[in-house]
């Protein structure tokens, strides 16, 4: 019997066989398909680099930018001086309070509680510092006070100033209580001098008045006094 063999094949009285063909292993694919999909990642990458924009650089400071600001969320009512100098806001008129208006002063009496008078006005600087025009103005209002203690870091529209705590006690037959509280804060910028002034009934604070906190106020109408003080603005001053 003859016998015809070729190259991948052999052929013996009529039939033949053919060699099984070479298989991929499933851990070879895995690593194809791996490097290709690196291969297109790199190449997005880089491609992405590109066309990005390199971000500014600064140097802060001075270059520290501002926050982001947006209109001012207005609760109360605002005073604006005749001559445009300041502004301030002062409590809604209503219940607690009755308010007075004139052309640099706005003040509002509390009506409940223990009551008391807080006045929000301006005065010209003058040349004198901010602890000058407080002495100043609680001896010309209360004459016979004694100062209790001074009021640290005090602040006036944000801007650094002085305040004080006196107390005096009021003689005569109309006086319907012995001891008086009397607070001022003031601050000065660029020649004007804004002063947040309250006066009202001694009452010591403790766990059943005031902030429940001890606490050298002494005032109940201090309690509500901090939001108006530091909503003042000098002419200029940015909205915040």
């Amino acid at each position: 019997m003859s016998t015809i063999e070729a190259p991948g094949y052999s052929l013996h009285s009529g039939t033949y066989t053919v060699e099984a063909a070479p298989k991929t292993s499933h851990r070879n694919l895995v690593v194809v398909w791996v490097a290709c999909i690196a291969l297109v990642a790199a190449g997005l990458v880089a491609l992405s680099g590109a066309l990005a924009k390199p971000s500014a650089r600064f140097v802060c400071p001075p270059d520290c930018g501002t926050p982001p600001m947006g209109k001012p969320v207005t609760i109360n009512p605002r005073f604006t001086a005749a001559d445009g100098s300041f502004s301030v806001a002062y409590p809604v008129e209503g219940a607690a309070y009755k308010v007075t208006k004139n052309a640099d002063s706005v003040s509002a009496e509390l009506l409940v509680g223990d009551g008391g008078t807080m006045r929000l006005f301006s005065v010209p600087a003058a040349g004198r510092t901010p602890q000058d025009i407080a002495n100043e103005l609680v001896k010309q209002t209360f004459p016979d006070t004694k100062t209790a203690y001074e009021i640290p870091n005090a602040m006036v529209g944000y801007q650094h100033g002085y305040g004080m705590a006196a107390d005096c006690w009021p003689q005569g037959a109309t006086a319907s209580y012995s001891r008086m509280r009397v607070i001022v804060m003031v601050a000065i910028k660029n020649g004007l001098a804004l002063v947040a002034g309250a006066a009202g009934p001694y009452h010591e604070f403790g766990p059943d008045f005031g902030s429940g906190k001890p606490s050298p106020v002494g005032l109940q109408l201090a309690l509500d006094m901090g939001k108006y003080v530091n909503s003042f603005s000098w002419r200029g001053d940015p909205p915040r």
